[in-house]
């Protein structure tokens, strides 16, 4: 990535902003702690070793369905009617979220942005560059807390050419705790 290969997008059915390429938003120590749980789930599933890494990268959100705002809801909320009742029509059961408290396997989700995109192209409308969100995982960090230590931004883009430049993130810039 760093020798300007081009990014391979994620399309698991489990990827909570839809298909794209995730970044964690202003949070290196985030991202960091999921390339070590990923170079650990390699080596045990493939048996070879990846050394965990994190990249930065400049982007422009461009046209963003952003979860953060009331709007962006909103336009969600409308999908999942919409895709509910395609669902319906088709026959086919509706996808589920899954994997606990956190719901780490976001496949209802997933299939709703997703279902969003392919409306919205169908329908001649612009199409979304990047999806953002906030994503609530992990512990709470206190009892009653509304705050939880895996707490983290990401943005999904959509759109390879709001990518405008990608850096090692230098160790200085991750928690020395």
């Amino acid at each position: 990535m760093l020798a300007n290969e081009p990014f391979e997008p994620s399309a698991n059915s489990y990827d909570w902003l839809g298909s794209g390429i995730y970044f964690w938003e202003s949070n290196p120590d985030r991202a960091m702690e999921w390339a070590q749980v990923r170079s650990a789930r390699i080596l045990e599933i493939e048996g070879r070793t990846v050394q965990p890494s994190v990249i930065g990268a400049v982007i422009d959100p461009g046209f963003c369905l952003d979860l953060i705002s009331s709007n962006g809801i909103r336009v969600v909320e409308q999908a999942y009617a919409d895709f509910t009742s395609v669902m319906a029509v088709s026959g086919v059961p509706m996808p589920e979220n899954l994997g606990g408290h956190d719901l780490l396997l976001r496949n209802l989700d997933c299939a709703v942005i997703n279902y969003l995109h392919v409306a919205r192209k169908e329908a001649g409308e612009r199409s979304f560059d990047t999806v953002r969100g906030v994503f609530t995982e992990g512990e709470r960090v206190y009892p009653n807390s509304g705050f939880h230590h895996k707490t983290h931004t990401q943005i999904c883009v959509r759109n390879p050419e709001k990518i405008h430049g990608v850096f090692h993130v230098h160790e200085r810039y991750f928690s020395q705790a």
